[in-house]
């Protein structure tokens, strides 16, 4: 009796809802997406053999070849905050819509004096802006008002955010606020001596020195 075969077909995939899903995720992911601002200053950090990473919770201070000193602190509500009480001090006003602005901001480096301009630069042509450097002299150092208003600001939002975390139960690893300072391999060290003593001077006695790193021999 002959064999009976049966016909062969090749397995087909349907790929139509693959795609629109890859997509759907696209879209998802640039509509949600929150692109950062450029920095107004590249710097070149000395190499080490150091494994630490950069907190992500802290008040950074740059200071570029050329001695000028930048600021910037995490946290888009924290940023807000310390502008304000910064404004309040300086007797400068701020309008509602700078002062979100600002929150979306990374580091700075201008006097209070000319924050308002800085802002309202478009954010492509910051890195453009004549900065000089926050003041930090002995008559004018507003780089220690913008630590110390950031210090406060910054522990206030952890006690809250850790505070919520315990009130609701959850497991939450909240990292407090802490200092870094991010010179040029060749800037003027007597800058970033200020910047130290600028630290100290706030009895702020540790603080992270960022550098590039660098593989050891046996790597």
């Amino acid at each position: 009796m002959p064999k009976i075969k049966m016909p062969r077909s090749n397995p087909s995939l349907d790929m139509t809802p693959m795609v629109d899903l890859a997509f759907l995720l696209v879209t998802f992911f640039i509509l949600t997406a929150s692109f950062r601002n450029p920095e107004p200053v590249q710097v070149l950090t000395p190499s080490s053999t150091s494994e630490k990473m950069m907190p992500e919770n802290s008040v950074l201070i740059t200071i570029s070849l050329e001695g000028k000193v930048f600021y910037t602190i995490s946290g888009f509500d924290v940023r807000k905050k310390t502008l304000e009480r910064m404004a309040d001090k300086y007797k400068i006003k701020f309008t509602a819509k700078e002062i979100e602005e600002f929150g979306k901001m990374t580091s700075f480096g201008v006097s209070m004096q000319n924050l308002s301009k800085f802002i309202n630069t478009e954010p492509g042509q910051r890195e453009k802006f004549p900065s000089t450097g926050i003041p930090m002299d002995s008559t004018n150092n507003q780089l220690s008002d913008w630590i110390r208003f950031g210090q406060y600001e910054g522990v206030v939002q952890y006690k809250d955010l850790k505070d919520a975390a315990e009130t609701s139960g959850r497991q939450v690893v909240i990292e407090p606020l802490r200092f870094a300072i991010k010179a040029d391999g060749n800037a003027n060290f007597i800058v970033v001596k200020e910047v130290i003593k600028t630290f100290t001077d706030l009895k702020i006695y540790k603080f992270n020195l960022l550098t590039n790193f660098e593989k050891g021999p046996n790597e």
